[in-house]
């Protein structure tokens, strides 16, 4: 696959996404994506994203300033 943005070639690699939700910052560690080798440009594909979706609605609701989660323990089945 290649890059949206310069073309470059993407790779499988994991990546930290950061959610700025109001009063809480929720830090996701170790989440599967496309990352462009030239540019460093991050893509998650559906499946992904709608994880990310669940963790952050989970972690909203735990009422603290700052969630860090690993991805891989929180995958819902």
């Amino acid at each position: 696959m290649k890059c949206f943005f310069c073309k470059g070639d993407m790779k499988n690699e994991f990546t930290t996404h950061v959610v700025d939700f109001d009063k809480c910052i929720i830090v996701i560690k170790k989440v599967p994506c496309l990352k462009c080798q030239q540019c460093g440009e991050v893509a998650f594909n559906g499946t992904v994203v709608k994880q990310l979706e669940e963790i952050t609605k989970m972690a909203k609701t735990s009422l603290t300033e700052i969630a860090i989660v690993n991805y891989s323990d929180k995958i819902v089945a």
